[in-house]
């Protein structure tokens, strides 16, 4: 299998010696992991679940 590295979109095969699958290269995923770190990057998620959530634990 082969996918795009999430960082520079090169083409990499998905193989257990590829130390950094899903990434080309350490460099790719040493900045990957820095756009996680200052919120460039993030999993989507819905605002208005988790203020009803600090809503409820604020009450209790």
């Amino acid at each position: 299998m082969v996918v795009n590295c999430p960082s520079c979109n090169t083409l990499v095969a998905w193989v257990t010696s590829n130390r950094h699958r899903p990434f080309c290269s350490d460099r790719c995923r040493i900045l990957d992991l820095g756009e996680w770190a200052v919120g460039k990057r993030g999993l989507p998620a819905d605002a208005e679940y988790y203020d009803v959530k600090s809503e409820k634990l604020n009450e209790e």
